[in-house]
């Protein structure tokens, strides 16, 4: 599995590094300095969100994370610019993780697991590894940093991704009702996983479907499926850590272009949820797992 790696040790003759290993600490302490004592941290890195009610999502994944690991030194950030500066506008600061991680190594931490909530490894999720890599090697630095792959990230992982999806589904829904999840979707090749997750969702449920609001599947395939399949009821789940403006809009909205609107236009009752995947413990189990993998490749 891979993951993005900080290496602690350069590759040194045997006898050098021996040397050094006697003489660096009795250097430190003639400087005054004193080893550090190793402390590890988490760093949630959220793409975020502005709906305040969307945010629980997000707080109910932390609360989780601190349960978990309660030694460790947990901290949040938030990836969207624009996300943090409409938050600025009402007096709230969310650092980016570029700050966040400054300011953890400022405080001594010497070990840090980055927790990411991105569904894909797309552009968001590149940006992130860029971050997380800038910090690699920097002098007085951490002594080992590591980034969790997102939700979807492996083909071997997407049976139990989709099976997890499918335990977010509301009981009550009845198996001649569709099912649509709508993920955001891209332009970058990781985009692939939406219509992979389509393959292993439909072995379980076959009126179970995917679309996206950028990328493939769009809601046009999803709407043609369901018109073949005669499907007259359909619950709309957001494919998102948060229920944010894309779930509460493009696909709840009541604008005559959301997905809700659409596809009841077209004879299809829309039951929106209303749910991030952050909060909801079935997903909640795959980012622990994550996370648990990404401390673990600290230790290595």
């Amino acid at each position: 599995m891979s993951r993005i790696r900080i290496a602690r040790h350069t590759s040194l003759p045997v006898c050098l590094a021996l040397l050094l290993a006697l003489l660096l600490p009795a250097l430190a302490q003639a400087h005054g300095e004193k080893q550090r004592p190793e402390k590890t941290g988490i760093l949630l890195a959220f793409f975020g969100t502005s709906v305040p009610e969307a945010e629980a999502a997000l707080q109910s994944l932390e609360n989780k994370v601190k349960a978990a690991y309660p030694k460790c030194e947990v901290r949040r950030a938030y990836s969207s610019n624009i996300i943090r500066a409409k938050l600025a506008e009402s007096g709230q600061r969310l650092d980016s993780p570029a700050k966040a991680l400054a300011t953890m190594m400022e405080d001594g931490v010497t070990k840090v697991a980055v927790l990411t909530t991105l569904v894909i490894p797309g552009e968001e999720y590149s940006g992130l590894a860029r971050t997380v890599a800038a910090f690699d090697g920097m002098p007085k630095g951490f002594d080992a940093i590591a980034l969790s792959e997102p939700l979807m990230s492996s083909p071997k992982d997407m049976p139990e991704v989709a099976a997890a999806f499918m335990k977010t589904v509301p009981a009550e829904r009845k198996p001649t009702q569709a099912v649509v999840f709508m993920g955001h979707g891209t332009h970058h090749p990781g985009n692939i996983y939406y219509p992979g997750l389509q393959y292993y969702l439909s072995k379980l449920d076959p009126n179970t479907y995917v679309g996206t609001v950028e990328g493939t599947p769009s809601l046009d395939d999803v709407a043609a499926e369901l018109k073949k399949h005669a499907m007259k009821s359909a619950y709309l789940i957001p494919l998102m850590a948060v229920a944010g403006d894309h779930a509460q809009n493009d696909m709840a909205g009541d604008e005559p272009d959301s997905w809700k609107s659409i596809l009841t236009a077209q004879g299809v009752t829309c039951i929106p949820v209303l749910r991030g995947m952050a909060g909801q413990d079935p997903i909640a189990a795959i980012y622990l797992k994550r996370l648990a993998e990404t401390l673990n490749h600290l230790e290595k």
